[in-house]
């Protein structure tokens, strides 16, 4: 289950981050000169997939002529001393390419089955063609055994989206989708996230070096803090003092923020590499359920909170419009469970992605200050003050700063790539592969290859602007029309939030989150780094940061 991509996560994990689809909208028709209109549901056919499917099926090359590393031999390479030893997971990704091609299977060993692994976005339409209608994609296990196994007490059958499959995943995800998909339930939160933002900044003028402006070397900490309570703006409806260290829940935000560090080094160990967990209670298995359970209580006792909150308000009359209501309020009155559990999904999968991609756009900023200079124009019209109110709906009126977000995905990937099991027969590369089949796709290289992208090594968020039309008249001037040559050359090398009905559920909130942010930094500083960033991000469940984040910030006026 190696380079699986959690894409239900919020981030996109920052869950992720994770989950920013920027200039995206979902009723937008496929236009391969236009990325930014990827559409959601169904890929389009390319021209190998225009044949007919059968007769394809009979002129590739059997199954059993796949490249293919054995389990034993694989197993050995991760002993000390291996090759993959002390490999983190991205240069994992680079040398298996290498050592193996473009595709190629890894052999079932220690309970997972046979996973193929390719490298090439000719075969991502045609996977994601034969997804189904409940696309499969494994695994998170260790996730579904503390859910469905060892506190399925708690959970009793609601167990999110992040490790369910079918029809439990479909279930769930049709009473959230209508939540957080919709761009005015998220819009909502545009104030609530603006005041953390402002909080954000004012811990960065406090931490900083009065004399060289530099934050310390742990700076990425407090960038964990302010993703954390962005996200519980919108999963728990309320602010942790993370940011402050004066609130009455801070011992419990401390605690939910150490957990979710934990989880997320855990997880990529015992769901990405061979181990003994499925066998034996390993010690790291056994820290592993002890975040999870942290994170499980902390939550429930947030929702817990709110419920009586929302009692209290019941009996003394108040009732909010529709319109006027959170996410989480709306969850709590169709059922308490699927509240807590979308919750901690939005907790454990929005932290890091969130952090990642913040990184990722402070780093291409401050290494590119015309950009940046650029982006701080149209920032000063959404956001007339700095320590003021963003204008309605601001990032619609953004344009560069959404292009600035999506080439910072581009430049640094916050995830490797994304897992399916195919529904049908079909070919990769080739050959043929039977349905069923695991099947991860490696995008995160594909991001600076040359045969994809123009000017791979540039920052250039102009690639991601429609035309000039979209970019309000004072800064026309200085943004370079984007030229066909520099746009991607394949809709399908480019998606950082997976694809289809099971793409990022929180990229919305994400988008907002970010954006946000971002902006909020580069109307109050300059921000600069004076820093090598060769090694800027490290692979792990996700990219996540590697280097001393020494940003410089310099007051504006």
């Amino acid at each position: 289950m190696f380079f699986a991509k959690i894409q239900s996560r919020g981030g996109c994990a920052i869950k992720r981050a994770s989950v920013i689809r920027l200039l995206v909208t979902e009723q937008e028709p496929l236009q391969p000169q236009h990325i930014n209109t990827i559409s959601t549901t169904n890929p389009p056919a390319t021209a190998s997939q225009q044949t007919d499917p059968a007769l394809e099926w009979e002129k590739a090359r059997p199954f059993s002529e796949l490249p293919r590393v054995g389990g034993l031999k694989l197993i050995s390479k991760f002993f000390p001393g291996g090759a993959y030893a002390k490999l983190d997971f991205k240069d994992l990704v680079t040398t298996m390419r290498n050592d193996y091609g473009p595709i190629f299977m890894m052999t079932a060993m220690m309970g997972r089955p046979d996973i193929i692994v390719t490298h090439n976005p000719d075969d991502f339409p045609n996977i994601f063609r034969n997804e189904g209608i409940w696309p499969n994609r494994p695994f998170s296990e260790t996730i579904g055994y503390h859910r469905n196994k060892m506190r399925a007490d708690f959970f009793q059958g609601v167990e999110g989206t992040i490790s369910t499959q079918g029809e439990k995943w479909n279930t769930f995800r049709k009473v959230v989708n209508p939540l957080l998909m919709q761009p005015k339930n998220i819009e909502m939160y545009t104030n609530k996230l603006a005041q953390v933002n402002q909080e954000f900044v004012e811990r960065i003028r406090l931490i900083r070096d009065p004399k060289s402006l530099e934050m310390p070397a742990d700076f990425e900490e407090c960038l964990h803090r302010w993703t954390l309570e962005s996200v519980a703006v919108v999963a728990l409806d309320k602010q942790l003092g993370l940011l402050r260290e004066d609130s009455e829940h801070y011992a419990d935000a401390l605690k939910l923020f150490v957990a979710l560090n934990e989880f997320m080094t855990l997880s990529l160990d015992l769901d990405y590499k061979p181990t003994l967990w499925k066998f034996i209670a390993t010690p790291k298995f056994k820290r592993l359920m002890q975040s999870m359970d942290d994170i499980q209580a902390i939550t429930w006792k947030y929702i817990t909170e709110a419920v009586k909150k929302l009692e209290r308000e019941s009996q003394q009359g108040i009732e909010r419009p529709t319109q006027e209501q959170s996410i989480l309020e709306k969850l709590l009155k169709k059922d308490k469970k699927i509240a807590t559990v979308m919750a901690m999904d939005m907790l454990m999968a929005g932290v890091d992605t969130t952090t990642s991609l913040t990184v990722g756009a402070l780093l291409c900023l401050a290494k590119n200050p015309e950009k940046q200079e650029l982006l701080r124009e149209e920032v000063m019209r959404v956001l007339p003050q700095k320590d003021g109110a963003f204008i309605d709906d601001p990032l619609k009126h953004a344009p560069y700063l959404r292009a600035c977000l999506k080439e910072s995905l581009r430049v640094y990937p916050v995830a490797i790539g994304n897992m399916r099991v195919p529904v049908n027969d079909l070919v990769l590369s080739g050959y043929q592969v039977p349905k069923g089949t695991y099947v991860s796709m490696i995008f995160a290289p594909l991001q600076s290859d040359a045969r994809y992208y123009s000017r791979p090594m540039e920052f250039l968020p102009e690639r991601w602007l429609r035309s000039n039309s979209e970019v309000d008249e004072p800064q026309k001037r200085d943004t370079v029309e984007c030229p066909q040559s520099i746009k991607v050359s394949s809709p399908f090398v480019y998606l950082p939030f997976g694809f289809g009905p099971r793409i990022c559920l929180g990229r919305r909130i994400s988008e907002l989150e970010v954006g946000l942010g971002i902006a909020r930094l580069i109307r109050n500083f300059k921000v600069e780094f004076h820093y090598p960033t060769d090694r800027a991000f490290k692979g792990m469940l996700i990219n996540m940061p590697n280097i001393p984040l020494k940003f410089k910030f310099t007051d504006i006026d």
